[in-house]
């Protein structure tokens, strides 16, 4: 008889698709469970947003989905999330272009000759870079594209593909929730709370620097171990369909391959711009990653029929990955039906009433946190729960500041964790959503005790 580790150890984790159904199932039980209710949303003079109004809330008549919904809504949930669905799809398909032509192996083989052992540093440098730019400029969803690219450098450095894929996603959502100057998410809601914005930029860089340390220090321990011995990966063992595997070369870049390289550095350079000086989003990025895949396929040196044929190629090997995001998308349209998320609101917000500002400040928190599960846009978090936990605060002696951390660890942090944020990631890297669960769940730990004590700490710097 094993011991309760190894029968845990070999315990298997039920496919992604079984583990978001049983989600919908839940959500779909609890818009019986629960009344449908709305808030009146009027506009915020100061923001210039369209934010609730907190003595507003009233119950209303919502939608609850039959059986015949629930499939229903899968399939509106599929339609709705289209253009993420080929933002995915296009970004996978140019770095799968990237790896097939030889140039992206080509570099990092260069890396590795030129970086000796001190390969790791792609881990600390990569998170800090991603870090910064969700900490500062409020970037997030505009770098999914090199969620494969990274994956890819990742595996072909000796470790696996969720070290490349938290180095994007773990760095730059662990930048975003720990914002300096993130105008999506400080920015909103300190101007909603009434609070100058951006101020405590002290207090909030130190929250940057604490987050931003452990989860390097966390994903370096992982991948180090997964080097030392490829059975500690969580992904060992598991058949992934994905990016094509090729052998790092030893040669030199070719002449097409340095084109290729300068097209990709021209991309990065491309989607940076675009983002931050000409306002683009997801339609733009999608657009970009398109022709700049077929670009690098003519620069190549491949022709027409091939560059189709490598882009059906790219995406029969990540169709059912991407799927997910529709999926996902679907539970959320479930809820938004119902009409339970402001309900929720209304009823977590009333749970803080006569509490103490220690206790009222943890519990602003995990209200966040839980409420994050339902609302998964961080401009839309903080259009509905700032108003509403900004007269909470002021009625049990926390400061304003208090309530718009708790709404940035909420908001940010649980992207990481809710299956209705992280599947997308999982989606982008082809890998089971539990298996993520798996690599994620110490360090989400880590960053609720870290939460925790700084949510407490602002409690007495804030006074």
């Amino acid at each position: 008889m094993g011991t309760l580790k190894q029968r845990m150890q070999n315990m298997k984790m039920p496919h992604t698709y079984v583990i978001l159904t049983g989600i919908l199932l839940l959500v779909a039980a609890l818009t019986y469970l629960i009344p449908a209710g709305e808030y009146a949303r009027v506009l915020d003079p100061v923001s210039g947003r369209e934010i609730v109004d907190p003595d507003s809330f009233h119950f209303v008549e919502g939608n609850r989905p039959g059986f015949f919904g629930i499939f229903l809504a899968l399939q509106r949930g599929y339609v709705d999330a289209v253009g993420i669905l080929f933002l995915i799809i296009f970004a996978y398909g140019y770095v799968y272009m990237l790896i097939d032509n030889g140039t992206l192996n080509a570099l990092i083989g260069g890396l590795i000759r030129a970086l000796g052992e001190k390969t790791f540093l792609i881990i600390p440098v990569g998170m800090a870079v991603f870090g910064i730019l969700g900490s500062t400029m409020g970037i997030f969803e505009e770098v999914y594209g090199m969620v494969p690219v990274f994956a890819g450098i990742a595996a072909a450095l000796g470790y696996d593909i969720i070290v490349g894929g938290a180095i994007v996603f773990v760095g730059v959502a662990t930048g975003f929730a720990a914002a300096t100057l993130n105008p999506f998410s400080i920015g909103i809601a300190q101007s909603i709370a009434g609070v100058p914005m951006f101020s405590g930029l002290l207090f909030h860089t130190a929250v940057f620097i604490t987050f931003q340390t452990a989860a390097v220090l966390y994903v370096m321990w992982y991948a180090r171990r997964v080097k030392k011995n490829p059975r500690h990966s969580v992904l060992y063992g598991e058949h992934l369909e994905g990016l094509p595997s090729h052998e790092l070369t030893r040669d030199p870049m070719t002449g097409r391959q340095k084109i290729c390289l300068a097209l990709f550095l021209f991309t990065i350079g491309l989607l940076l711009y675009g983002t931050t000086r000409l306002g683009w989003y997801i339609d733009e990025i999608a657009a970009m990653f398109l022709m700049m895949m077929i670009a690098t396929g003519a620069a190549g040196g491949y022709g027409a029929t091939k560059i189709c044929r490598t882009f059906i190629e790219s995406t029969k090997s990540m169709i059912a990955s991407v799927l997910v995001v529709g999926f996902t998308r679907g539970i959320v349209l479930v809820m938004k039906d119902a009409m339970i998320t402001d309900t929720i609101v209304y009823g977590l917000s009333h749970l803080l009433n006569g509490q103490g500002p220690v206790v009222s400040s943890v519990g602003m928190l995990a209200m966040q946190n839980v409420i994050n599960f339902f609302i998964t846009g961080s401009s839309s978090q903080a259009a509905i729960t700032m108003p509403i936990m900004t007269p909470v605060a002021d009625l049990v002696g926390v400061s304003r500041q208090t309530a718009v951390l708790a709404y940035m660890f909420g908001d940010g942090f649980s992207d990481m964790f809710w299956p209705t944020a992280c599947a997308l990631q999982c989606g982008l890297m082809g890998i089971p959503l539990g298996k993520w669960y798996k690599f994620m769940t110490p360090l989400f730990g880590i960053m609720v005790v870290l939460q925790t004590v700084f949510i407490i700490l602002s409690v007495y710097v804030y006074v």
